[in-house]
């Protein structure tokens, strides 16, 4: 396959980027005995369907789960992070920078929930990242066609781009004094996301402006990258739908 296309597989993925259309198809390889596909049919309007057997799409997938549908299409458009800023960006948007989160479950899992909740873009780091791999694309379960992807050269440096163009910046960081509830997320607000067993790095760090926890009971203590950046997230979304409420 050319370099320049990617294989796109399961159904709620392939779907959804039939349905953005950010990037251009060029195949659909489906199941002989696929059933309950109607509606990525219908999605794949103009895009030529080749009907295979299962060996051959486990081969296109290397075994993974496609569930009959394997979608070829050109790779999902990355953004400088000027391009970003320089779009048509809220007073009060929010973003995602991951630093060096490097498993692609949590890549795509964060990916979702950006998407899911309103997030402007998703920041990570040429280096030190988990790819934009299918694995990642899968986990996102459609959202990398929904959600700007910016890959940067230096989170830190883009820390400073981020400040100059109006953003606070706030680390995720389980020691943090101030929870999340407590924490003043109005105007453009961006969320740093640390690796998955070493949390933020230290110059990344210090350029935020502040640091968030969110507060737990009970036993367990911390939580996964994914599943805490889903929940600031969604309190960022939160306090703009009151917000948003309240005007109207």
């Amino acid at each position: 396959m050319n370099d320049s296309k990617e294989m796109v597989y399961g159904r709620i993925p392939v779907l959804e980027c039939l349905k953005a259309r950010r990037r251009r198809p060029s195949r659909l390889y489906v199941l002989v005995t696929a059933h309950g596909i109607e509606e990525v049919l219908a999605a794949a309007k103009g895009v030529p369907v080749e009907h295979v057997d299962r060996l051959m799409l486990d081969r296109m997938t290397h075994s993974a789960i496609h569930q009959g549908v394997v979608l070829e299409t050109e790779l999902a458009p990355v953004l400088d992070l000027q391009d970003l800023l320089e779009g048509d960006l809220a007073e009060d948007a929010f973003v995602v920078l991951l630093d060096s989160v490097e498993d692609p479950h949590n890549f795509g899992a964060i990916a979702r929930s950006a998407a899911a909740c309103g997030a402007s873009g998703l920041i990570f780091a040429k280096d030190r990242s988990a790819p934009l791999s299918p694995t990642a694309v899968k986990a996102a379960a459609g959202a990398m066609d929904w959600i700007n992807l910016i890959r940067v050269t230096n989170l830190a440096r883009s820390i400073e781009t981020l400040k100059k163009a109006g953003f606070w910046v706030a680390a995720l960081d389980a020691d943090a004094g101030k929870t999340l509830w407590d924490a003043d997320l109005s105007g453009r607000i961006a969320l740093v996301v640390g690796n998955e067993g070493e949390g933020i790095r230290r110059l990344v760090r210090e350029k935020c402006d502040f640091a968030v926890s969110i507060p737990l009971v009970g036993a367990i203590t911390s939580l996964n990258a994914s599943v805490s950046a889903g929940i600031a997230l969604a309190e960022c979304r939160r306090r703009r739908w009151i917000k948003e409420k309240t005007r109207g």
